[in-house]
C-alpha cells in the first residue's frame, strides 16, 4: 500500500498534465483496443485528482484537460478522413481533431465543475474523493453526455459507457442499458470508477476485491442461447475502397461486384438483400433532367437501372440499398438526400428513407457562405450539400420482408433517436460507408450499433462498403460479421426482436431521471455526513 501512496503523491504534484494523460488512457477502453480495466482505473485516478482541486476554476480546468486527452485519442480516426478528399490539405486533419476536442472537452469540464461544486464546496468538506462526490460525478457526467449528444446538432461518439460493452459473443455490463440508457450507463461507469477510488483511499481491500470481481464477471458473463428468426436475408459487403467509390470509371465494376455477391442461392425464395451506403452510383428516382442520369447511370435511365437490379436479386427478393436522391428546382440540383431505397423483384420502388442526422463538414458545410471563401470544404465529394430527412422512419414491407427501421451510418450513434416511437420496427437496417474512418472508426462505429440494439431490444443489420458488416441480435451479440477489407456476403435469418425495453418506452427521459437520482442521492449522503 505504501507504493500506492508514493505513486499518488507523485501524480498529485502535476494534476494538469496527469489529467490530460488520464483522458488518453481512459479512451483506450474503446474499440479496437478495448482496455476497459485501464479506462476504469484512469477514471478512478481522475476522480481522486479532481476531488483535491482547490476551487471551482481548477476543477473545471482538470475536467477540460481530461476531456482533451479523452476526445483527441477517441476521435483520432477523423484525421484519416481528411486523406480522402482533394479540396483541403490532408495535414489539416491532425489539427481538426484537437480543435474539435477543445469544444468537446467542455462537457467533462462541466461535469467536473458540477460534481465539485455540489459535493466539495464548504469548509467542513474534506478535499478527498468520497461517496457523495462519486455519486455527484456520475450524475453530472450523465447530464454532460446528454448535452453533448444534443447541443449544436449533437456529437454522441464514444460515450464512456462504451467501455462496458463486452466482446462480440457477449454484451458485457452493457446488458444494463435497457434500464439506464447509454448516457446514464456512462454515469454508472464513472460512479463505479470513483467508487474504486473511494475504496482504495479508505483501504477497504476486501470490498475493493469484491467490486472488481463483480465488474469482471459482468463483463464476461455468457449471453443466453441465440434465438432463430424467420425472415431470410442476404447481407453484402463489396469491399469498395474510397478511391473507386466516386470514380465514374469504376461505377459499372462496382455494380457488378454487388451483383455477383447478391445472386439468390435458391431462386424464388423470399429474402431481403442489403447493400451498403455509397455503393450504388445510379440515380433511381424518376423525374430528373436527363443529364443527371447520363452522368451517373450507365444505362442512362432509372427504369433500366431498376430493372437490372430486379434481375440480379431474383423473384421473391427485395433489395434495400444506399442511394442518393436529388432536390431539383428549375432544372438545377440544389441539394441531395442520403437515402435508403427499397426495390422489389419487379423493379418498383416500394420505400424511400432520407438520412435525418447529417455529418457536419462531412455531408454539409455549416455556414457555407463564411467557410467556403476561407478554403474549407466538405469531406465527402460533391458541390452541393445534403439535406436532412424527417427523422426515424421505417418501411412496412409486408409479412414476407418485415417492418425494418432505417438508420444510415452516423445516425446509429444517437441513443434514443433511432426508432420511430409510433411504429416499432422488427429490426433496424444500418447501411454505412466506413471506408474513410481509418482503423479506429469502424470498430467504434460497430460497438455503438451494438449498444443501440441492447437499448432498444432490436436486432441490427449493418452492411458497409469495406467493413465491419455485422448481424447483431437484440442483446447486442454479434451473430455473424465480415471483417474490414473483405468482400463477401452473409446469409441467414434476421434475429427476432425482444419486447420493448424500458428505455425503448421512455428514451432519454430515463437517462435524465437517473442523473437526477444520482445527484439527489449525493445530496442525501452529504446531509447524513453533516449529521
Amino acid at each position: 500500500m505504501s507504493r500506492v501512496v508514493q505513486t499518488w503523491q507523485f501524480l498529485s504534484r502535476y494534476p494538469r498534465l496527469v489529467s490530460c494523460a488520464l483522458g488518453v488512457v481512459a479512451a483506450t477502453g474503446f474499440q479496437p483496443l478495448g482496455l476497459w480495466p485501464l479506462a476504469l482505473a484512469a477514471m478512478a485516478v481522475f476522480a481522486a485528482l479532481l476531488a483535491q482541486a482547490q476551487g471551482p476554476g481548477r476543477a473545471a480546468l482538470l475536467g477540460w484537460l481530461f476531456g482533451m486527452g479523452y476526445f483527441t485519442l477517441g476521435n483520432s480516426w477523423i484525421a484519416t478522413a481528411f486523406t480522402y478528399q482533394a479540396q483541403m490539405p490532408a495535414i489539416l486533419g491532425w489539427f481538426a481533431v484537437p480543435l474539435l476536442s477543445i469544444y468537446l472537452a467542455l462537457h467533462p469540464a462541466g461535469a467536473a465543475l458540477g460534481a465539485w461544486a455540489l459535493a466539495l464546496t464548504g469548509k467542513d468538506r474534506p478535499r478527498v474523493v468520497g461517496w457523495p462526490f462519486a455519486l455527484a460525478l456520475g450524475g453530472f457526467w450523465t447530464l454532460s453526455e446528454v448535452l453533448r449528444a444534443t447541443a449544436f446538432t449533437g456529437y454522441a461518439w464514444n460515450p464512456f459507457a462504451m467501455i462496458l460493452l463486452g466482446p462480440f459473443d457477449r454484451p458485457g455490463m452493457a446488458a444494463l442499458a435497457p434500464w439506464f440508457g447509454t448516457y446514464a450507463l456512462s454515469g454508472v461507469a464513472v460512479f463505479l470508477a470513483a467508487a474504486l477510488a473511494v475504496l482504495v483511499r479508505e483501504r477497504r481491500l476486501f470490498p475493493l476485491g469484491i467490486v472488481c470481481a463483480l465488474i469482471a464477471i459482468g463483463m464476461y458473463l455468457p449471453a443466453r442461447p441465440a434465438q432463430e428468426g424467420t425472415l431470410r436475408f442476404t447481407l453484402v459487403q463489396p469491399d469498395l475502397r474510397q478511391d473507386v467509390l466516386n470514380d465514374p470509371e469504376h461505377y459499372e465494376a462496382n455494380f457488378q461486384r454487388l451483383a455477383r455477391l447478391s445472386r439468390p442461392l435458391q431462386p424464388g425464395q423470399p429474402r431481403i438483400v442489403l447493400w451498403p451506403e455509397s455503393g450504388l452510383a445510379d440515380y433511381l428516382q424518376p423525374g430528373y433532367p436527363q443529364r443527371f442520369y447520363d452522368r451517373m447511370t450507365v444505362l442512362g435511365s432509372p427504369e433500366f437501372a431498376l430493372a437490372r437490379i430486379a434481375r440480379v436479386i431474383g423473384p421473391g427478393s427485395l433489395l434495400m440499398t444506399g442511394a442518393v436522391d436529388l432536390e431539383i428546382q428549375q432544372g438545377r440540383a440544389v441539394g441531395a438526400y442520403n437515402s435508403v431505397t427499397a426495390i422489389n423483384d419487379r423493379g418498383e420502388i416500394v420505400g424511400s428513407y432520407a438520412k435525418a442526422h447529417l455529418v457536419p463538414y462531412g455531408e454539409y458545410l455549416p455556414v457555407r457562405e463564411v467557410l467556403e471563401p476561407l478554403g474549407l470544404s466538405r469531406l465527402v465529394p460533391g458541390a452541393i450539400d445534403f439535406l436532412p430527412g424527417p427523422g426515424p422512419r421505417g418501411f412496412n414491407l409486408g409479412p414476407a420482408h418485415g417492418h425494418p427501421g432505417l438508420q444510415i451510418c452516423y445516425e446509429i450513434i444517437f441513443s434514443g433517436q433511432v426508432v420511430d416511437p409510433h411504429h416499432r420496427p422488427d429490426y433496424i437496417f444500418n447501411p454505412s460507408n466506413d471506408g474513410w474512418f481509418g482503423a479506429f472508426g469502424p470498430p467504434q462505429h460497430l460497438a455503438q450499433a451494438r449498444m443501440r440494439a441492447i437499448e432498444e431490444g432490436l436486432p441490427i443489420l449493418r452492411s458497409t462498403t469495406t467493413g465491419i458488416s455485422a448481424v447483431i441480435d437484440a442483446r447486442g451479440v454479434v451473430r455473424d460479421h465480415l471483417a474490414s477489407h473483405v468482400a463477401g456476403r452473409m446469409d441467414g435469418f434476421v434475429p427476432p426482436a425482444a419486447p420493448a425495453t424500458l428505455f425503448a418506452r421512455l428514451g432519454n427521459i430515463l437517462a435524465l431521471c437517473w442523473a437526477v437520482f444520482f445527484v439527489l442521492l449525493a445530496g442525501v449522503a452529504l446531509r447524513r455526513r453533516r449529521v
